[in-house]
């Protein structure tokens, strides 16, 4: 476990945690909301949505000059209020929905890693769920 504290990115989202929990989740949607900028984007997400099952969402530059596989494997669910994930490089991730009276508020607490600084870091995962928002947004 890192030294260094933890990360959270969050957001309020006008939707039940349920609709969250399933954009969140589905392949389908992943690839629609998974990018930080409009210059990336995820052409494929692949998961099974169990306790020890792998996700892998592939994450690419629009130009072809980038790509790597954002992957991990599941720990505990929830569903629809919480899920923690480790990923690949063995960092820990909590993701918590719960409900509020504007819907549902979505958090994302996160090790951070060590190659960039903790303000691009929570830049980066703040904007991937903004993103999130802004897609689960066109279905309210």
């Amino acid at each position: 476990m890192s030294q260094t504290p933890w990360i959270t990115v969050s957001a309020i989202v006008a939707a039940k945690p349920e609709t969250v929990w399933k954009h969140y989740t589905q392949p389908d949607s992943v690839v629609q909301w998974n990018q930080a900028s409009d210059d990336w984007h995820c052409p494929e997400a692949h998961n099974e949505l169990i306790e020890g099952g792998r996700f892998d969402y592939t994450m690419a530059s629009r130009d072809g000059a980038h790509r790597f596989v954002f992957g991990g494997l599941f720990g505990a669910l929830n569903p629809p209020f919480s899920m923690d994930y480790t990923l690949d490089d063995g960092r820990q991730v909590e993701v918590r929905i719960e409900s509020v009276p504007e819907g549902s508020a979505i958090s994302v607490r996160f090790e951070p890693e060590s190659l960039n600084s903790l303000e691009l870091q929570q830049q980066g995962w703040q904007a991937i769920l903004d993103s999130f928002h802004r897609y689960v947004m066109r279905f309210s």
